[in-house]
């Protein structure tokens, strides 16, 4: 906690004692290299209590009726009746008035509701009928029904631990689960002792302790994708009131409470003793608080109950005001709740005494400003097929195994929630970086507590803007002529890029003050510009302009069109017609330009702070090293060069003979770099010939000069990036939403898509044309970007796409459609139905690789340059 205040502190360390935050650390670390490592999870991630006392809770809309009424619980096999089972239930129980049973503590959600797995019936005597002659210990009971009424089955509690958590949480408050990782394992191992998993605790049983068949780390992170996409988040902030707040109690209502009536005349005053005085906001469920406060007529000091979950406003937070007397007129905006961390229920702020002898306290109204707190509500009925198909690692795997790693999951990230506070520091004082995290990154997704914590960070490293707004004279002409013939100035000193870099510079210059680009998200515009002999008045939308001009001149849109700077050199996959990534960029080896690199770091880093994007077509394998995260050459490198993957692949499986016939004696100890270069990679590797014996060395050397070619212009682009952006946030952030947060999420529409797609041999009155946009009108963008990356290896506009009928097979109805990359083609067959045609293409576009049309070049290499 360096650098944070006494409060913080405290609220970190929830009163916990180091020892057990730092086993906390040792098990979330030791479940972390389970996951990366495809194995067996530790023991006490997945179990589960032996034994968990339930009674049985009455519908309220049946509670006249309740004393005769009987509570009959069936008893099933599997929690299988919400899949549509008709069979009957094993056996009917009844539980009397005051009797419990005893379950395991293993639950299973689907559509049908929450289920616990029944051990066994305490009280014999209270079971009436049994209508089979099975033992009872292995059934399965439906707790509670979604949305329906009806009776429930609750955990029993002491009477004492029930009432404080219903004064304190509400009476609808559920503990979370406690599972053994916040017991058994928070004392760490001695020193010098084995840190091998802790022993299974007593009472608990194992529920998911292997890994599935087949699995690996990918298959976890692809379903932690899929949770965070079907999780239920709404995180825009809101400022109504009666969204976030389900009622309000005040200490005396002599008259009628107007607190949310937003009306200035209204207000409600309190009347009772000196420091009696209260009011109680009941929350809705998953509200976080970002801003709270009162509109207050009358000065006041607010205390703190320990009893109550009570922020306090200290004395000299309060503006200085005249006295309670001549306050009755004058309201004042206070904010007592901000930037909260979790959701709580309910919410009490006592008034424990008023300035200068007042008495009580007019209030006028409550302001709050919140945000839905997200979470996953895993359901087994989640993992449905047609969900699954934009997860191809998740596609034909069972439904019941998904929903049970997702368990350990969510529970995984319980952990890591935990102590996340504890990893991160928030200060400017916090430097260097927790390697701890790049494992658990795909995991931070799913944390509740990440986006706060970024928020925090960003804040804390605000610095003030300009005074004024540095004032810049563009010349666009020079700029487009430049663009057509840019071999004539290979340095691109007509750029608007290289414009707007070099006024920036004078103005530092002369005003003493480097532009730093920390400035609050409000601060909307950088710099204004002057477009010479364009007669524009810059009020934002010169602005903007300039940043989309420097985007297209760093990464261009089209592939068609020369490269007008020399820091991005296009991948070999832009010329791969088989690859489906053939729009990205890639820092040039080259160019040793890094003060302008470090100057494209501080723009993305501008951009991640403010709501401007820098589009920047990169490819994962650059974001992920700007990040921070570990880069995997089979999977990262297949997005710059595929072509070279598929070779290193064949070379390393082919035998002697194979090995002869492809390569003989040519194949020397060089590679070709992303600018052309040809590059020994050892001494005199040129005149160096690569034996059979040797080919894996080969390949590894590959591999490594490859992986690292722009190491030195990514350590720049990050330098820059990281004087903008403190590392925390690099640290919290995954390189997926790194990107989105610079480049911004460009929202695909099935408007902006028709505008690029012509049809040759299909008159306009089709009905496949009909069927055809009927299907993409259901397509989200991220389904319309794949789309596009399936017909033209680009996921971004403008291309333009040329629809053919498929005449392979004119009398087959409901097949797979076809797609060529290379000449930007979609062979469109005959669908019975809108709905038949947008499964299958949305299918085909989520599984392009498998069925792309384009000859697999992978297979047929060619050998006349032998240089890799």
């Amino acid at each position: 906690s360096r650098g944070q205040g006494p409060g913080d502190r405290a609220m970190r360390a929830g009163g916990e004692a180091p020892h057990q935050v730092l086993g906390r650390l040792r098990f979330l670390l030791q479940c972390s290299e389970c996951f990366r490592r495809a194995r067996a999870l530790p023991a006490a991630l997945c179990y589960v209590p032996r034994e968990v006392q339930y009674k049985i809770c009455k519908d309220p809309a049946a509670a006249a009726a309740a004393a005769a009424a009987r509570s009959l619980l069936s008893v099933w096999d599997s929690p299988g009746p919400a899949r549509g089972g008709k069979r009957a239930a094993r056996a009917t129980i009844e539980v009397r008035k005051g009797g419990c049973l005893r379950a395991t503590g293993e639950e299973y959600c689907n559509g049908a509701g929450l289920w616990v797995k029944l051990s066994k019936v305490t009280e014999r005597e209270h079971l009436e009928e049994c209508r089979s002659s099975h033992e009872l210990d292995e059934g399965w009971l439906l707790a509670r029904r979604f949305g329906e009424g009806g009776d429930k089955l609750v955990p029993v509690e002491p009477a004492e631990k029930i009432q404080w958590q219903h004064q304190t949480f509400g009476v609808d408050y559920k503990p979370a689960a406690r599972y053994p990782w916040m017991r058994d394992p928070t004392v760490p191992n001695p020193l010098g002792t084995s840190s091998a998993a802790p022993p299974a605790p007593s009472g608990h049983v194992p529920a998911v302790p292997t890994v599935p068949p087949a699995w690996s780390y990918e298959h976890d992170v692809e379903l932690g994708r899929f949770l965070y996409d079907h999780s239920e988040r709404s995180l825009q902030s809101r400022d109504c009131i009666k969204e976030h707040v389900c009622s309000v109690e005040v200490s005396s209502q002599a008259v009628p409470c107007h607190l949310t009536d937003n009306q200035a005349e209204t207000c409600w005053e309190s009347n009772g003793s000196i420091g009696q005085h209260w009011v109680r906001l009941n929350m809705k469920k998953g509200t976080i608080v970002k801003r709270g406060g009162f509109l207050l007529g009358w000065w006041h000091v607010l205390g703190r109950d320990p009893a109550w979950p009570v922020l306090v406003l200290c004395p000299t937070a309060l503006p200085p005001g005249p006295a309670c007397a001549a306050c009755r007129t004058s309201y004042q905006d206070v904010c007592i709740l901000r930037d909260m961390k979790t959701y709580l229920p309910v919410l009490e702020i006592r008034f424990l005494e008023c300035r200068d002898q007042g008495c009580n306290v007019r209030l006028r109204g409550i302001k709050i400003k919140s945000f839905w707190e997200w979470e996953v509500n895993l359901n087994a009925d989640m993992f449905q097929p047609e969900r699954l198909v934009r997860y191809p690692l998740l596609e034909g795997m069972d439904a019941d195994m998904l929903y049970r790693r997702a368990v350990l999951i969510q529970r995984f990230v319980q952990l890591l929630d935990s102590v996340l506070w504890y990893l991160i520091p928030i200060s400017e004082e916090g430097i260097g970086t927790f390697s701890m995290l790049r494992g658990m990154k795909p995991f931070l997704l799913l944390s509740k507590h990440s986006p706060a914590l970024i928020t925090q960070c960003l804040q804390r490293s605000e610095t003030s803007p300009p005074f004024s707004l540095p004032k810049l004279y563009i010349n666009r002409q020079l700029a487009r002529e430049h663009r057509a013939r840019p071999a004539l100035d290979p340095g691109g000193k007509n750029t608007v890029f290289t414009q707007v870099y070099k006024s920036l510079q004078k103005y530092s210059e002369k005003t003493k003050e480097p532009l730093d680009y920390r400035w609050p998200q409000s601060y909307s515009q950088w710099w204004a510009c002057d477009f010479t002999t364009e007669g524009i008045i810059d009020h934002g939308g010169g602005f903007r302009d300039s940043l989309s001009d420097i985007s297209e001149e760093l990464c261009p849109s089209s592939g068609d069109v020369p490269v007008p700077l020399p820091f991005f050199v296009r991948t070999s996959n832009q010329g791969n017609s088989s690859s489906d990534t053939r729009d990205m960029y890639v820092p040039n080896p080259s160019c040793k330009d890094f003060a302008k690199y470090e100057w494209i770091g501080q723009l993305m880093g501008a951009a991640l702070r403010s709501k401007e994007i820098l589009v920047l077509s990169l490819p994962g394998l650059v974001w992920k090293q700007l990040a921070g995260e570990e880069v995997i050459w089979s999977k990262d490198f297949a997005a710059v060069d595929a072509e070279l993957v598929k070779l290193l692949e064949v070379l390393e499986g082919v035998d002697r003979e194979a090995f002869d016939f492809m390569f003989g004696r040519e194949l020397t100890y060089t590679t070709v770099l992303s600018d052309q270069r040809v590059v020994e990679l050892i001494p005199n590797g040129s005149s160096t010939v690569v034996r059979f014996e040797d080919r894996k060395d080969f390949i590894r050397l590959v591999q490594k000069a490859r992986l690292e070619e722009s190491k030195e212009q990514v350590a720049a682009l990050r330098a820059g990036l990281l004087r903008v952006v403190p590392q925390p946030v690099l640290d919290l952030l995954t390189w997926q939403q790194l990107e989105r947060k610079v480049c911004g999420n460009p929202e695909l529409t099935v408007d902006d898509v028709k505008k690029f797609i012509t049809f040759e041999d299909l008159q306009s009155d089709d009905p496949r044309i009909r069927i055809f946009f009927e299907a993409l009108s259901n397509f989200t963008s991220e389904d319309l970007s794949r789309f596009l990356k399936f017909i033209t290896g680009r996921s971004r506009l403008p291309v333009q796409i040329t629809v053919h009928p498929d005449k392979s097979g004119t009398q087959q109805l409901d097949v797979m459609p076809k797609a060529s990359t290379c000449s930007c083609t979609l062979f469109l067959p005959n669908y019975s139905s809108a709905r038949a045609c947008e499964e299958l293409l949305r299918y085909a576009v989520y599984n392009c690789m498998s069925i792309d049309t384009d000859e697999p070049v992978a297979q047929d290499v060619s050998v006349d340059s032998p240089e890799l």
